[in-house]
Formats: C-alpha cells, sequence, structure tokens
C-alpha cells in the first residue's frame, strides 16, 4: 500500500521582527493542520510568503520572492500575506501563480483558507479594510534555545507622514495583561529564558483594553523564571520617566532601549507629523543616562524626507551628534 503523500509547507517571511513573531504563529497553526514545514530537498505542497511594505524597494522584494517560489515549485499552493497584501492586494492577485491573497486580520486565519483551496482550488483575495480591523491575534516566536519574541501590540492610531503602518495593520490593539502574561509563563515552561517584547507601537499599549503598558511590565518582571526582557521598540512620547525607573530598578528588564527619533530638526518633525520634539526626546536620553548609566541606546533616523532642506539636515545632524547613544 502506497504511503500517503504528506502536505507540507514552505515560509518565507520579510519585515520586522513582528512578522518573524507571526510567522511562527501561522506554522504552528498550519501544524495543528497536519500540514508540516518542508525539509530541504522537499519540493513543498503549500508556500506562504508573509509581506513587508515598508517601502518601494521593500514592495519589490516581495514580488521578487513570490515570483521565485512560483518558479520553482509551480505546483505548490501560492499564498500572500502581511503588509504588502494589505496594501496591494489586487496587484498581488494579478501574479500569474498567485492563489491566495490575505490582509493583516486573515493572516493567522491561514489554516482555514488552506484547507478551502484544498478541496475546492477556487483563487480568494481576503482582505478587511484597515478601518475595520479590530482583532488583536496573539503570536510568539522562539528565535533560538532561550529566547523569545512575544507580540503584545499590533497596529498604530500616530498616522506619521512617511508611513503606511495603520493601513497595513489598523489601528492600535492589544492583547490583555491576563493573556500575555499566560503566554509568558508558556515560555517559562519551554525553557525559555529571554522574551523581547513586540508590537508595532507597543508603547502605546492598552487603548483597547484600558490597561497600562508600565503595568504589563511590572507583570512580566514577576514571573521569575524569566531572567531576561527586552522592549524592542519605543516611541520617545510614549517612554514615560515612569518606565524609565521602572526598568532601572527591574529585577529582568535589560539595560536597552532603542527609540525612533527619525529626524533631529523640530521643522522636520512636525511635518513628519511625530508627537513629540527635540527638547523631550534629548530629556528623554539624559533620564535614562541619570537611572541607568551602562544603558546600551539605539536611535533610528531617516533622511530625506519630504520638506527637509540642507540646514534642516545640518540642524539634525548636530542634533544626533550630541546624543550620548551607542547605535545609530
Amino acid at each position: 500500500m502506497a504511503e500517503e503523500k504528506k502536505t507540507t509547507v514552505k515560509i518565507e517571511t520579510l519585515g520586522c521582527k513582528l512578522n518573524f513573531s507571526e510567522t511562527a504563529t501561522i506554522s504552528a497553526l498550519l501544524a495543528k493542520r497536519g500540514i508540516t514545514p518542508a525539509q530541504d530537498g522537499d519540493v513543498p505542497s503549500v508556500c506562504v510568503v508573509n509581506t513587508c511594505s515598508v517601502t518601494e524597494l521593500a514592495d519589490k522584494k516581495c514580488r521578487q520572492h513570490i515570483r521565485g517560489l512560483i518558479k520553482r515549485y509551480p505546483d505548490a499552493l501560492m499564498v500572500v500575506t502581511g503588509c504588502y497584501a494589505q496594501l496591494k492586494s489586487q496587484e498581488i492577485a494579478a501574479i500569474d501563480g498567485v492563489d491566495i491573497v490575505l490582509g493583516s486580520e486573515q493572516k493567522l486565519n491561514i489554516a482555514d483558507y488552506v484547507d478551502r483551496w484544498l478541496e475546492h482550488h477556487q483563487k480568494e483575495v481576503a482582505v478587511t479594510p484597515h478601518k475595520d480591523i479590530r482583532q488583536f491575534s496573539p503570536s510568539c516566536e522562539r528565535g533560538d534555545r532561550t529566547r523569545y519574541w512575544l507580540k503584545v501590540q499590533d497596529g498604530c492610531d500616530y498616522f506619521c507622514t512617511y508611513c503606511t503602518i495603520p493601513m497595513a495593520r489598523g489601528r492600535s490593539r492589544s492583547g490583555t495583561i491576563e493573556s500575555l502574561v499566560a503566554q509568558a509563563r508558556e515560555v517559562a515552561a519551554e525553557g525559555g529564558k529571554e522574551i523581547v517584547i513586540t508590537g508595532v507601537n507597543i508603547g502605546d499599549f492598552g487603548k483597547n483594553t484600558g490597561e497600562r503598558f508600565i503595568d504589563l511590565l511590572r507583570a512580566f518582571d514577576e514571573i521569575k523564571e524569566i531572567e531576561r526582557y527586552r522592549i524592542s521598540s519605543i516611541e520617545p512620547d510614549l517612554l514615560t520617566d515612569e518606565i524609565i525607573e521602572f526598568c532601572a530598578q527591574s529585577r529582568a528588564f535589560m539595560p536597552h532601549f532603542h527609540i525612533p527619533l527619525q529626524c533631529g530638526s523640530d521643522a522636520v518633525l512636525k511635518l513628519m507629523h511625530r508627537h513629540y520634539d527635540t527638547a523631550l526626546f534629548a530629556h528623554k536620553i539624559e533620564r535614562i543616562r541619570a537611572l541607568i548609566p551602562d544603558c546600551y541606546v539605539g536611535v533610528d533616523v531617516m533622511v530625506g524626507s519630504r520638506g527637509e532642506t540642507p540646514e534642516y539636515f545640518e540642524e539634525s545632524y548636530r542634533f544626533i551628534e550630541s546624543l550620548d547613544m551607542q547605535h545609530l
């Protein structure tokens, strides 16, 4: 009697750590349906591309990955999801060989769509308009033997002029402290020792639950089996003095902050619709240094923003030069 052919999946992920965290959940959900990861050298039954759309170059890279997989595995079911799929679903659906396109809210229901396609073999495009995205879908990725990336928040309400994330992921929403602590305890039970707290705008945690980010951090700190926590990236206006003071005294939170500046010119920050000025940003760095002298501080900057003159660039350069930080 011939052995029944197994259904396998190959997943490619582009973009941020949040995407990688969600991919781990997608893989686990598919495995529960008997669709297991394809091994090296195997021809997968299903291919999934979890896309990014932070720039036009990212979109181009996604298209290259999609077409490359279709060329290598022409008989595989091709599923495309993620931010690019949310923003430009019809553009992706027009690529010959793409079978399913799923937006941000459908991403973690991928197993249902795969099951339906395997039964009916009908092309499907499912995307919820960004203004209607309400669901928070938990996810957690195991990075190496002991480090995990735990998603605590999704979406963004900031609408910065250069950014499409609110349209790609919807409005800010979070899990509850109770549910996230339960996930962290599961990580500890698996032998995890470090959790990186991830999301789109994690400092905005609790918009839909009425809870606070600082209270989530305190609850995490009480899980003694987790030895280290890191906050992945937090907006300067949401990095409160209370959070800095907590991290300075915490048992397990590492002396590490990643803070997006974007520009060191107040005029450009205003054009970008950012929620702070350089004085507030400088205060945050000074407060960190006063309470956590050995803290590792990383900063994001972009140049060439619309409206940035050579004079604004020089102003930004001088401000960045004045900051006591370790990584740019």
